[in-house]
């Protein structure tokens, strides 16, 4: 890939990858540098890229190892020095495009489900949590989803269909009817 291809590949795929780094962190800052870390990865490796294939699964699925691995990291380090950070204890604001015709309280209320759901899908196991952001937040479809995690296809289904299935469970449970 040259240099004006992978130009080109981060301006188009780049706002995805940084989106799903962000979700999967749960964290803007963690997500903006894991989407750094996944982007410096890329660019050292571009050589080996091919302009015609799909360089945004490819991209998805290094976010996702490095991601894996960072979080080994981190667990061996709270398991030997645990640390308390202020952001485990600050809720985390969602951003929100409000409409002109809506009020101030339905607004609100907008706000709070767009963070119930959010902490409800936070909330999955890891192998759940994957595939429904990388399908929702980065627009994949099964069989790329299916070669970024380098599982069967049935496998990501299966993981999708039982991740909604929790979701609408938890979601039903906090009231959330959509």
């Amino acid at each position: 890939m040259s240099d004006t291809e992978f130009e080109s590949f981060v301006m188009n795929a780049g706002p995805d990858i940084l989106r799903f780094c962000r979700i999967i962190t749960n964290n803007k800052e963690q997500g903006d540098e894991l989407y750094q870390d996944a982007m410096v990865l890329l660019l050292e490796k571009r050589v080996s890229l091919k302009a015609e294939q799909n360089s945004k699964s490819y991209a998805l699925s290094v976010a996702v190892l490095l991601w894996k691995n960072k979080k080994k990291k981190y667990a061996n380090r709270m398991r030997i020095a645990p640390v308390s950070s202020l952001e485990e204890h600050q809720e985390t604001v969602s951003s929100f495009a409000a409409d002109w015709d809506t009020t101030p309280e339905q607004m609100m209320i907008n706000k709070q489900e767009i963070a119930e759901v959010r902490n409800a899908v936070h909330m999955l196991p890891e192998k759940y949590r994957i595939p429904i952001c990388l399908s929702y937040s980065a627009g994949l479809t099964m069989e790329e989803i299916a070669t970024c995690m380098k599982v069967p296809v049935n496998t990501v289904k299966t993981r999708i269909r039982k991740a909604k299935s929790i979701l609408k469970q938890e979601l039903e449970a906090r009231g959330i009817d959509r």
